[in-house]
């Protein structure tokens, strides 16, 4: 089932105004309803690498992969969609990937990557994280971040350590629990949620989130958000205007019209409680 025409999808990636090259890598399919954006960690532009063979692996794959599958079933061994699945196994194939090229080449030793994917399907989406880099909706003026970081501030948050204002100013707020490529599995961790029209959905990396705060990042998107591209921009003009000290990217996607699996459950349960 093709998507074009129902989700639009546009984004922008910057290499900030401090660092020589950039390390994100962003991808996307209106006809998939597919969205990638990966932020790259290793030196001699191995994080550059890294992020490239994610967002590669998981688009390929998801290609492949979203054509064998019936849209609008469930798997029973797991409970998910089998859209999510199909995700879920395109993120430990690029673990696989970044894993296996980081240990053929010296030059990429240690080479990482976090990564957000979202991916649309009969009016809901699924969205797979490993990292910090975010996934956000705005939805009726409200922006909610729908994932949470694997990081180390994250679980020091958690544990009530810090505030989250006072992780902001802490120098550890980068260090990731989980990347793609450091070990040879990785947990990923999958989430569904029922898709609404005219909802904005923001994939950023931690460019974004470190140098502006989130009422600013509301306040971008809804001001643009009838321009996603434009959006894009902004973001990344304030995050870059705020200090631009790491790679700045922002993808945006917006459900326009419904996009319902005809004859599913969950359509038919969607169409009688919306």
């Amino acid at each position: 089932m093709s998507l074009k025409g129902k989700i639009e999808i546009s984004g922008l990636t910057d290499v900030g105004s401090v660092r020589d090259h950039n390390e994100d890598a962003i991808s996307s399919d209106e006809n998939l309803g597919l969205a990638v954006l990966a932020d790259g960690m290793g030196g001699h532009r191995g994080g550059e690498m890294a992020s490239a063979i994610t967002v590669s692996t998981i688009i390929d794959t998801l290609k492949k992969k979203l054509k064998k599958i019936t849209p609008g079933e469930t798997d029973e061994e797991t409970g998910y969609s089998l859209e999510s699945v199909a995700v879920h196994d395109a993120v430990a194939l690029a673990n696989e990937n970044v894993f296996n090229a980081s240990n053929e080449n010296s030059q990429y030793k240690g080479m990482g990557t976090t990564v957000v994917v979202v991916l649309f399907y009969d009016n809901r989406f699924t969205v797979a994280h490993v990292g910090d880099s975010r996934l956000y909706r705005l939805r009726d003026g409200v922006l909610e971040q729908i994932t949470r970081d694997h990081s180390l501030m994250q679980e020091l948050i958690d544990r009530g350590f810090y505030t989250p204002e006072q992780a902001r100013q802490s120098l550890n707020k980068n260090l990731v629990t989980r990347a793609i490529g450091i070990e040879s599995g990785v947990q990923i961790d999958v989430q569904e949620d029922v898709a609404q029209v005219d909802d904005i959905y923001l994939l950023c990396s931690d460019g974004v989130t470190d140098m502006i705060e989130d009422d600013l990042i509301q306040e971008t998107i809804m001001k643009c958000g009838d321009d996603l591209e434009k959006a894009a921009s902004e973001l990344i003009r304030e995050a870059n205007e705020h200090g631009g000290k790491d790679n700045i990217s922002a993808l945006l996607a917006r459900p326009i019209k419904p996009f319902p699996v005809k004859n599913s459950l969950f359509s038919r349960f969607f169409d009688l409680f919306s």
